[in-house]
């Protein structure tokens, strides 16, 4: 058995989606240059067959949201970038249209989610690690946006707290994509098993 194989064996791996949201990444993204990124990456249609393959085989999808009360009760004010989005009073709130998971990916039933209202990395302050522990989880393929900040937080985040980390590099983007190739060539492929849709859907196969 090869490590990947092992690493994602049905009974110990889960699939996290991050921030593949409407507002975000999809028909009401608030950020086009990353929408586009991911539009010309195939990002989306990528991680929906391998959402397709792991519900197959029971493996466990969670969807990672970020989403903000109206009045920002929960939330910081310590990140520029997300400071400049918050000018606009209706980004990504809970419970809105642009909160939800982009319509190719779900949710599906049986899917779960995790909503932050604050950080950048959904293990901090949220639900997600005791529901993967609960789960039995030991692995975590991650997928989603971005590889500039936030799935850079999710990878080092997983791996702090225990988990091994696979990443589908089809999967997940930057902006530009040459910066999101190169934090994968000189960061990530050093800290996690790197891997593709394609390879993750004939194991699950």
């Amino acid at each position: 058995m090869s490590k990947l194989e092992d690493l994602v064996r049905p009974g110990r791996v889960a699939v996290l989606t991050m921030e593949l949201q409407r507002g975000v990444v999809g028909d009401l993204s608030c950020m086009p240059p990353l929408a586009a990124a991911v539009a010309e990456a195939v990002v989306v249609a990528n991680t929906a067959r391998v959402l397709g393959a792991a519900r197959a085989v029971g493996v466990p999808v969670v969807h990672c949201k970020a989403a903000f009360r109206e009045d920002r009760a929960g939330s910081y004010d310590n990140v520029p970038l997300v400071n400049a989005l918050l000018k606009n009073p209706k980004h990504l709130l809970v419970g809105s249209p642009e909160a939800e998971v982009v319509p190719e990916l779900g949710p599906a039933p049986g899917d779960l989610e995790s909503e932050r209202l604050h950080g950048m990395s959904p293990f901090h302050g949220t639900s997600l690690d005791p529901t993967l522990r609960s789960l039995g989880v030991t692995t975590v393929v991650v997928t989603g946006v971005s590889l500039n900040v936030g799935v850079t937080g999710l990878v080092i985040e997983a791996l702090n707290h225990g988990y091994h980390v696979v990443l589908p590099r089809d999967c997940t983007a930057g902006h530009p994509l040459a910066y999101g190739e190169a934090v994968i060539e000189n960061s990530l492929a050093r800290i996690t098993t790197l891997t593709t849709s394609d390879e993750l859907v004939a194991h699950w196969d």
